[in-house]
């Protein structure tokens, strides 16, 4: 339950003790970022790829989650990541995360490459083991007022209490602690209070973080909080409130923000301040309105933008500049003279740049200078020393049109007389400027105190990166600039992550200055940007992924786990032979009805008697049943397979969970299968429909590497109209997930393929091949992702083909039917209209399960007169399609002369599966393209 009330907030807390030994564990932060656009997938790939680059999973003291808006379901991220996590043997006590419109990832391979990515899905995490550090997370959902403390007696002590921050019974209180707050935007009531609170609290302590953002204002942004300390397991998402965390320990934090401002026009200084509301009784040091403006220091303002614009354009004449001097001296002479401010920006803006004015058209910034600070006129070269900002630099709230006056939003600024003031615009150029300039003082400042005697500073172990909204491609013209800055700046490091916020908090300066002055607080920063680098205070050392001994074990260990799966694939091959082999007995014909068919039997259970062993019972079978057939050994072994998937999911609840998919908007539904597979052939073409299956137990291994997603990509983007996929784990080496990852990656590939062509995208559909006997399996294929399935009419009495057909009918799902014989084609043609899409002659002998490596016996059942029957009673429409060695079978000489005597023969098509296997990837759509065109 959410609280609603001002009562203190729960924190967790966990620390971890440094250790005597000599080998002191190493303060690490490791990332991982993924823009699949399943969330699932998402989190798994980004928790994968951090755990690559950490070194000690058991010991994960914090996980950071950024998420793009654009993943549904967000209640998934913190139990995915925990399961990640715990099948990788790992452990983590903390996770905090928000949504975000755009996020910042990175993957450390021989050093850290980040990544912006921005209103698309992508997901980043953060994983970080912090020895000698106290991590509490917490969440608030309303703070008190703040009025200088003093609101219902809330000292300093009070304020630590509610924070839960104070020593409690055997603990001693934070000493200096550095916050990392992300509020929802439905916090920025609170916001004030909160952080004027914690600076109170903690006079010394660091704050920073961002607000959750979104991709559009449709969606609701959501932050979220995990702790496994103090028996607290129960993840938890937000809608409102602000989630965080407080380290304090053996952790030091410098931060810095971007304000992307480039001044313009001179100096001025405040002459006159007005209450901030009409009945405003506030003294001179709480107002939020300026009301008048005059010039001030202007020989030394015009000398440098003299100097700055000589610099910038080195062609100008001397009568040029001279002009340009003295057009400048006369602008400075009449602000000399006291005007409201938005008189003096209206008279400023006749004289700046079209963007320029445009930009002060849509918004008005101003400046307010900083305390006591030495005040070189040029900002750059300010940040360059690492002297920090001069100015504060605020958007104007509102202006009075009848006095001219500007007014701040009320409370997050006191304008004072004779406070200095400048005005700012918005400006992608000098933006990068300033970045650059800002991480070059940032270097200089950590030179010196290494140089000037103020001890060795620890490396960086990890940057965090906020950028607003309004920056990234929008400001800089480009993806990737920021994160690029940092990783050139800070080369060595690990971990680059972040996400765009709907504003930054924090201290303007952070700790880049050294001494920061009274007036720098904690404050919300809009259109600007936010760099976080995190170190350790004490010697500890930094871990580096890539170390040359971590790769020499990465390589061996690859090499390993190559030469084992090749073990096993050539395993898995001759176990699956020997299966298809032994079904049935050596030198014994199988048993055949009148007309020819195969005599199958369904599975027996055969009673047994009772044995007593000792103090055991045992029933044993008195007789050993054995399969008269492969395909009859084929059918025992999936009835099996399916009552053990039963024991998992009953029928019952299987159907239950079929029904809701089916009724949810958002998951996906059974595609058109026939219909993209008639369109290709509707110009006369031989339609090719490639077969995905890793193994066939006639031929063994089709693929050395069998990635389903990467073959499906391929054989799309070589214009595929459908694919078939094979799922049946007993001779193919298939399995469901097949189906569900190749309608993902079809999807995928239709998007990519439509961005070339600038066509539309459409997916092509899914045929799921494998031996159906029972409704349960139809229900499992539904539920991977399946558009169409086959059923294997040998295997089927007409009961179970007329009831399969129609169990298939309810739930969406196409039905092609696969016949091997003039009988299985009559049983076909006994079906209702419509039962059926597609009818498929396969070449396949059902008693050994090899092929007919002729072809004869599909071309065969093309003349027969149960097919003429057949398409007389169902019409020519329905698509009769030949499986089985198509593209390796040869007539005169070529695969394409036996593809030719198919379509002579009447056939629309064919489902190749070996054929385009043993075709070499490069040559894969130009085969396609030459068996279509026969």
């Amino acid at each position: 339950m959410i609280p609603t009330t001002r009562h203190p907030p729960t924190l967790q807390s966990a620390s971890t003790d440094s250790s005597s030994d000599p080998n002191i564990p190493p303060q690490v932060f490791s990332t991982g970022y993924s823009t699949h656009p399943t969330l699932s997938t998402a989190l798994l790939e980004a928790t994968e790829s951090a755990l690559k680059s950490h070194p000690s999973p058991q010991n994960i003291d914090l996980a950071i989650i950024h998420a793009s808006s654009l993943y549904e379901e967000p209640s998934k991220i913190i139990p995915t990541i925990l399961q990640a996590i715990q099948q990788a043997g790992g452990n983590v006590k903390h996770i905090v995360g928000n949504t975000a419109g755009g996020v910042i990832g990175a993957r450390y391979t021989d050093a850290c490459y980040p990544v912006e990515a921005e209103a698309v899905p992508a997901l980043s995490v953060t994983l970080a083991s912090l020895p000698d550090v106290r991590v509490r997370t917490f969440y608030w959902n309303d703070v008190p007022e703040f009025d200088g403390g003093m609101t219902r007696g809330m000292d300093p002590e009070s304020w630590k209490r509610f924070m839960g921050m104070a020593g409690g019974s055997g603990e001693e209180e934070e000493e200096d602690p550095v916050f990392m707050i992300i509020p929802s935007p439905a916090f920025q009531n609170d916001l004030d209070d909160l952080l004027r609170g914690l600076q109170y609290a903690f006079p010394n302590g660091q704050t920073f973080g961002g607000i959750a953002s979104t991709v559009s204002s449709l969606s609701r942004a959501r932050i979220f909080a995990y702790s496994a300390v103090d028996g607290s397991s129960a993840p938890a998402v937000y809608g409102n409130g602000c989630v965080g965390v407080a380290f304090s320990g053996d952790i030091r934090v410098d931060t810095m923000i971007a304000q992307g401002a480039k001044p313009v026009g001179g100096v001025y200084r405040v002459v006159a301040a007005g209450a901030s509301t009409p009945n405003s009784v506030a003294d001179e040091g709480s107002r939020s309105t300026i009301s008048a403006i005059v010039l001030d220091e202007a020989a030394t303002a015009l000398e440098e933008e003299t100097n700055e614009e000589e610099e910038e354009d080195e062609l100008e004449s001397l009568d040029e500049k001279a002009l340009k001097r003295a057009k400048m001296a006369q602008d400075y002479a009449k602000a000399r003279i006291p005007k409201p401010p938005l008189a003096e920006a209206n008279f400023l803006m006749r004289r700046l740049s079209d963007d320029d004015q445009a930009f002060m058209r849509r918004a008005l910034l101003i400046g307010l200078e900083r305390g006591n600070l030495n005040r070189t006129p040029n900002e750059l070269a300010r940040l360059a020393k690492g002297e920090g900002h001069r100015f504060t630099v605020r958007q104007v709230a509102s202006a009075g049109m009848k006095d001219g006056s500007v007014t701040f939003p009320l409370g997050s600024v006191n304008v004072e007389v004779g406070a200095r003031c400048r005005f700012f615009v918005r400006d992608g150029d000098f933006a990068k400027k300033e970045v650059e300039a800002l991480w070059t003082g940032y270097k200089k400042k950590e030179l010196e105190r290494t140089v000037m005697g103020g001890g060795e500073v620890n490396p960086p172990t990890g940057c965090f990166v906020y950028p607003t909204l309004d920056r990234g491609s929008k400001l800089f013209g480009k993806t990737g600039f920021e994160s690029s800055v940092v990783s050139e700046f800070l080369p060595g490091i690990s971990c680059i992550s972040g996400f765009f916020a709907n504003g930054v908090l924090g201290q303007l300066d952070g700790t880049i200055a050294g001494n920061i002055p009274s007036s720098n607080e904690n404050m919300l920063h809009g259109s600007s940007s936010q760099y976080v680098i995190f170190r350790s205070k004490s010697k500890r050392p930094i871990y580096s992924p890539l170390q040359a001994s971590i790769d020499a074990a990465n390589a061996a260990a690859a090499k390993a786990a190559k030469e084992a799966a090749e073990l096993e694939l050539a395993a898995e091959n001759e176990k699956r032979s020997r299966m298809s082999k032994n079904f049935a007995p050596e030198n014994e014909a199988a048993p055949r009805s009148s007309d020819g068919e195969l005599i199958v039997r369904r599975r027996e259970i055969h009673s047994g008697r009772s044995l007593s062993v000792s103090t055991v019972e045992w029933s044993v079978a008195e007789k050993m049943a054995r399969p008269t057939s492969a395909l009859e050994g084929y059918m025992w072994e999936k009835e099996t397979q399916v009552d053990r998937q039963r024991e998992r999911i009953s029928l019952a609840l299987l159907m239950s969970q079929c029904k809701a998919a089916m009724a949810d908007p958002t998951k996906p539904k059974p595609r058109d299968w026939v219909g993209p597979v008639k369109q290709a052939g509707a110009d006369g073409k031989f339609v090719i429909i490639p077969e995905c299956k890793r193994i066939d137990p006639s031929a063994g291994s089709l693929r050395k590497r069998y990635d389903i997603q990467k073959i499906v990509k391929q054989l799309i983007l070589s214009g595929a109209p459908a694919i078939s996929v094979n799922s049946d784990s007993v001779l193919f080496g298939g399995s469901l997930d097949d189906i569900t990852k190749a309608r993902e990656a079809s999807n995928a590939a239709a998007v990519e393929k439509s961005l070339e062509s600038g066509d539309g995208a459409v997916s092509p559909p899914i045929l799921a091949s494998d031996l159906l006997l029972y409704p349960y399996q139809l229900y499992k294929l539904r539920m991977a992702g399946a558009d169409a399935v086959n059923l294997v009419v040998g295997a089927l009495e007409n009961k179970d083909l007329l009831y399969l057909t129609k169990i298939a009918s309810t739930i969406s799902l196409q039905v092609l039917a696969v016949c091997s014989s003039e009988k299985q084609i009559s049983m076909v043609t006994k079906l209702g209209s419509g039962s059926i899409s597609a009818l498929v002659i396969s070449n396949r002998e059902l008693e050994t399960f090899d092929f007919d490596s002729t072809g004869k016996q599909a071309l065969s059942l093309l003349k027969s007169e149960a097919l003429a029957a057949f398409r007389e009673k169902h019409g020519s429409d329905v698509p009769v399609i030949v499986e089985g060695r198509v593209g390796i079978i040869e007539d005169n000489g070529s695969s394409s002369g036996y593809i030719k005597a198919l379509k002579q023969a009447g056939a629309f098509g064919a489902i190749v599966g070996g054929g385009v296997a043993t075709i070499n990837d490069d040559e894969v759509a130009e085969s396609i393209t030459n068996w279509m065109a026969v």
